[in-house]
């Protein structure tokens, strides 16, 4: 028998008070230019982000030059994630104080820059600490503007199209991304030795593009609902609302749980994004075969956006009918039970083309599952914490997000054999998966 959850049921009940999610609520979302421009300032700015992660992909681990090892790739990733997760919070009290119009306008421009320094250090072919801090600036201000969009989503949608907008808008932008790196990897082919300068280029341009495309809204429309003046005497009392943020998160069980469902998929993802990288460097091809490696991997990375294509669609409707809750422990069960299969295939496999297959498999079915869980995390939590606490909130998220990802790759720069196929992280990816169906369970009642 069904015991109502007091914590998740009134979610459910806000997210799912229909049978279910209907094409025509996402074409009336669509008819909305508010929502349309906040996608579109989303979509345009992933599209360049993707070309950025090419061109950096190409110059850091997939030139002939470069050697792969695990705790390289760790490194390089560590650079890129662990600095925005420490600052993240801080830069959540800003979303909550000034008009989120305003910062997805200026930052886009600012991001612009800071990809034109990413383009200036390239020039001198340093892979050294220059490059590091361009690229951990660039990705900095990344992060800032995702966190923005995630919490000025409710202000164009609200109640239940919050599953249908989350579905969509996130999913949209992460196509964006694939489709961006692939469009990077095909410029740097036909640039031939200045491909990476001319993606760089054009990775700025597009986010001038969404600068413009946020620009079009109306300055008040994104809020904060109540901007508090004397942003300097809010800075320097930034850890206190930072514990402010922490506390309302906590109070917030529900929402607490869904974040950790998203925890434990990045986690996985993360080793499998290292694993990916050193077998097709050192496992499936020759160490100097390194544009065939860069070619198959965006194949996986495009197996895992259609993969996330596949969850954007299926989550509104399958959440309706049976709940979040319940859709986000279907969906880690799958990702469990195929990912590990089809990585295990990856590592038997001796001919490289099957091999390839499954991997592009594991990745779609990652993609999807990390889609699934994501949509419904988001909604749960953008419906049980208040607006002026979402931008906070929302930067913890980001920070959790990220510190999974790293862990995940930590782990596999440890414990990788160097040509990638370690059988242990088969195991790994179906033990942290399936233990993520176990903690949507039976959310505590805050105390009074």
């Amino acid at each position: 028998m069904h015991t109502p959850d007091p914590i998740t049921e009134p979610l459910n009940e806000q997210l799912t008070d229909q049978p279910r999610v209907t094409w025509p609520e996402v074409k009336q979302l669509l008819r909305r230019p508010s929502f349309r421009a906040l996608v579109g300032t989303r979509v345009v700015g992933q599209l360049g982000d993707g070309m950025v992660q090419a061109a950096l992909a190409t110059f850091v681990l997939f030139s002939p030059e470069s050697q792969a090892t695990p705790s390289k790739i760790a490194t390089a990733f560590a650079i890129l994630l662990l600095p925005y997760s420490i600052f993240g919070p801080f830069i959540g009290v800003l979303i909550d104080r000034w008009p989120r119009q305003r910062i997805l306008m200026y930052v886009s421009l600012v991001r612009a820059m800071s990809v034109l320094l990413i383009g200036t250090v390239v020039v001198t072919g340093d892979e050294g600490a220059l490059l590091g801090i361009a690229v951990l600036v660039s990705l900095g201000i990344g992060r800032f503007i995702q966190a923005t969009l995630s919490a000025s989503l409710p202000h164009v949608v609200s109640g239940r199209e919050l599953v249908t907008a989350n579905a969509f808008a996130p999913t949209a932008g992460t196509l964006a991304s694939a489709i961006g790196g692939m469009t990077g990897v095909g410029i740097q082919a036909v640039g031939g030795d200045n491909g990476v300068i001319v993606a760089l280029t054009v990775s700025a341009v597009m986010q001038m593009c969404a600068a413009l495309i946020a620009k079009t809204m109306n300055r008040n429309l994104l809020g904060p609902d109540s901007v508090v003046m004397g942003i300097r005497e809010q800075m320097l009392a930034v850890l206190g609302q930072l514990r402010s943020g922490v506390s309302h998160l906590l109070e917030r069980e529900a929402a607490l749980r869904a974040l950790l469902v998203v925890v434990c998929h990045r986690i996985v993802f993360g080793l499998v994004t290292v694993t990916a990288i050193v077998l097709l460097r050192n496992g499936l091809n020759v160490p100097e075969a390194a544009s065939t490696a860069l070619g198959e991997f965006t194949f996986v990375v495009g197996g895992a956006a259609t993969g996330a294509f596949i969850g954007a669609v299926l989550t509104p409707v399958m959440a309706g009918r049976i709940g979040t809750i319940a859709w986000s422990r279907v969906t880690l069960l799958i990702g469990a039970v195929g990912g590990s299969a089809l990585m295990a295939a990856t590592m038997a496999r001796a001919e490289a083309d099957w091999a390839m297959y499954a991997l592009i498999g594991c990745g779609a079915f990652l993609g999807w599952t990390g889609q699934c869980v994501k949509v419904c995390s988001d909604a749960i939590t953008q419906a049980a914490v208040d607006d002026d606490h979402r931008g906070r909130v929302f930067a913890i998220y980001d920070m959790s997000v990220n510190v999974g990802l790293v862990i995940g790759i930590i782990t596999a720069a440890t414990f990788l054999a160097p040509n990638g196929r370690s059988a242990w992280a088969v195991g790994f990816i179906a033990i942290v998966l399936a233990l993520g169906t176990l903690l949507p369970r039976s959310p505590r009642v805050p105390r009074t």
